[in-house]
């Protein structure tokens, strides 16, 4: 039962870290931009945020199923 749920977690990680958008290309358009997003000033709103929290919550959720799964 925890093998299935764990594969599904890992499956929709996957796909969430895929669909998050690449802070380290951001961080390379400073130059010619606006000040605000400066130094990374700039806060995840709407959708961003939704995934970010998820890729966070599932994330946990992977470690400690598969922390259970190891310890049984």
């Amino acid at each position: 039962m925890l093998e299935t749920i764990l594969l599904v977690i890992s499956v929709l990680l996957i796909v969430l870290v895929l669909l998050q958008s690449n802070k380290a290309s951001d961080a390379g358009q400073i130059i010619g931009s606006s000040n605000d997003r400066l130094f990374g000033v700039v806060k995840e709103r709407g959708l961003e945020l939704l995934i970010t929290r998820l890729t966070a919550i599932l994330g946990f959720l992977f470690f400690a199923i598969s922390l259970i799964l190891f310890l049984q």
